[in-house]
Parts: C-alpha cells; structure tokens; sequence
C-alpha cells in the first residue's frame, strides 16, 4: 500500500491517464483522491467508472485562478491536508503550420498546459510545505524535440521542464518533490485528436507510422503512465526530484 493514508488532487483527472492514474492511487490506499476536469460531464462518467467513496470531483478551468484556488480550497476541506499533486491536464491544440497557426489556440495551448501548471504548484505549495510531498507534471516527449506543425503544443511541453526544475529547487528546503513524464504517443483521446490532424480521415495510417518509430511497437497505454506517476508519487521515490522521465518506448532513443 504506497499511498496509504495519503490525498491526491489529479488534474486532467476524467482524462484516460488521469483516471488510469487515480484507479492505481486507490488501488494503492490513497485516502482520498479529488479529480478536476473542465468536464463536469466527464468527472460524473469517471467517478462511476471508479465507484469509489474515496473519489471527489470538481470541475474547473486549470488556466483561470479563482478555479484553481477553488479546487485546491476544495480538497484541503475534505482531506484536511495535501500529500501529492498530479498536474495532468493539457491541451494539444490544432496541427497547422507555424505560420497558420490561430493566435487564440496557441494562446489556450499556453495558458492550460503551462499557465495551468504555475497555477496549481502556486495554490498547492503552500500546503504541502506543512509535511512535504509530491508533484508530478505531465510534460511529452514533445518537450524534449521538435515537431512540425505543433508549435504551441512542443513550446508549451518544453517549457513545462523549465517550471518543474525551478519548482523543484523552491519545493526541496520543504522536502517537496516535484518532476515531470514525457510519454511518447499515449493511445487516448489526445492521439486521436492529433492523428487525425496530422492526416484527416487517415488517422489509423499516421498511428501506424508513429509506432513504426517507436522501438517497442506500441503506443503507451493509460496505465504506463499511472504507473510511473505512482512512483513518483510514493516513498520509493523519496530521493528523486528536478528529474525528467521518460516513458517512450525507446522513442527518443
């Protein structure tokens, strides 16, 4: 049981690898674990999916303050305190040249996926300095390389290694651990949305291209990810923080 007694805020948390991720907290003895998701829709559908008393859920915009402070106000009222904090939630945007690409989009991109996580280390840290703990930050592989025709997205996963090293140094004097995951292609929504960017109405053909630069012939799956998120999470981890991890199947080999 690695996370017992412990409580959880996943953000992006009615998303595959948040819900993945919550199912392996519990699974682990996470006292109780708050998904946020701009979806209320999609938190009902993943609380049922968990069916657990030990799920809370609350539906926010990770870019907007007030809902940030809200969320996190939220979850020291029903758990009393914070342990860990999985900064989950991300927005792939549009693929399109650099030179096309919509100023509004980009603007979103940068606001949830980088805005998003400032936000939530901001309102968390002040809680977590009280005992110490854990933040993870879904980044990609994305932030490791380029990719053309994803400018805000590849700028946005880049930065977010910035935010987690400079996190980390602020968060160690309160023994604070903050890191972040680069997956390669995560088979969830996200793909989906991005294959079919990529090559609209050629989706599975730009799936079978990725995994052929893959080593490992697959995707990742949700529970990869949950998996390396729940290290991260836990004591076996206790010496690990500023740290890039990658998850990738040898992708970036």
């Amino acid at each position: 049981m690695e996370l017992k007694g412990k409580y959880a805020i996943i953000t992006g948390g009615a998303g595959g690898i948040g819900e993945a991720t919550a199912s392996r907290f519990l699974k682990e003895g996470a006292s109780g674990v708050l998904l946020v998701d701009l979806s209320k829709e999609n938190l009902d559908k993943a609380s049922k999916t968990l069916d657990d008393e030990r799920i809370f859920t609350f539906a926010a915009d990770v870019s907007k303050a007030e809902q940030v402070q809200a969320y996190t106000d939220f979850a020291l009222e029903k758990f009393g305190r914070l342990d860990v904090v999985f900064l989950n939630a991300g927005f792939e945007g549009v693929v399109k040249p650099l030179t096309e690409y919509p100023e509004d989009i980009f603007d979103k991109v940068l606001a949830v996926n980088v805005k998003g996580i400032w936000l939530g280390m901001k309102y968390a840290f002040p809680h977590l300095q009280e005992k110490g703990g854990a933040v993870i930050i879904t980044s990609s592989v994305a932030g490791l390389r380029g990719t053309a025709q994803m400018m805000a997205y590849t700028t946005s996963k880049h930065a977010i290694i910035g935010s987690m090293k400079v996190a980390a140094l602020e968060g160690a004097p309160f023994n604070i651990r903050v890191n972040s995951i680069h997956p390669s292609p995560v088979d969830n929504r996200m793909m989906r949305s991005l294959e079919e960017g990529f090559a609209p109405g050629a989706g599975e053909e730009v799936k079978k291209g990725f995994e052929k630069m893959i080593p490992l012939g697959r995707y990742a799956h949700n529970d990869d990810i949950a998996d390396l998120a729940l290290f991260l999470a836990s004591d076996r981890s206790k010496f690990i923080t500023g740290s890039v991890h990658v998850i990738d199947g040898g992708f970036c080999i």
